[in-house]
């Protein structure tokens, strides 16, 4: 079997099996399957393997503390109005997660991208309360707190790709 119709084979058996779980047994945690699967093509988008896993999962949840501290910031430190506000918290933490790759360990920008951009699309989607940001954005676990629910997503999608590359490559052989 050539490597694309391995792939294909895989990725749309464990994308059905993560989908039951996350629908079924593990839908108390509250993870989302969206980020999981942003995650996962971000894996191969990065080449996929060890290096791919080894660099996503920390550029992820980066990405996704940043976005957090951006809502949190946008909701308790209000500069003007909430456009402008918004505007200047975005700039600044997005400045600061790009320069976090001076640091290897987060070197991965488009994976930090994916992160930030999945947590602001969840507080989007859940609607953060914003006169009451800090409670929302920073109390509870999965399925309540941006980062804790964004960043598992993310890791579980880096495994499903770590986890369907080796089984497709070795149908392919």
């Amino acid at each position: 079997m050539n490597l694309v119709t391995a792939l294909a084979v895989v990725i749309g058996a464990l994308g059905a099996v993560a989908t039951y779980l996350y629908l079924g047994p593990l839908g108390g945690l509250g993870l989302v399957i969206w980020a999981t699967f942003v995650a996962w093509a971000a894996f191969f988008h990065s080449g996929g393997g060890e290096g791919a896993l080894k660099s996503n999962i920390p550029a992820h949840v980066w990405g996704s503390l940043m976005a957090t501290i951006a809502f949190l910031l946008i909701t308790n430190v209000s500069i003007i109005d909430l456009p402008t506000t918004a505007a200047i918290w975005v700039g600044v933490t997005v400045a600061i997660m790009i320069a976090g790759a001076h640091v290897s360990l987060l070197s991965q920008i488009p994976s930090a991208v994916y992160g930030y951009a999945t947590t602001a699309a969840y507080c989007i989607h859940k609607g953060v309360d914003l006169q009451d940001g800090l409670a929302s954005l920073a109390a509870g676990g999965l399925g309540v707190n941006p980062f804790l629910t964004i960043s598992a997503s993310l890791i579980l999608g880096s495994l499903f790709g770590y986890l369907s590359g080796k089984i497709a490559g070795a149908l392919a052989k």
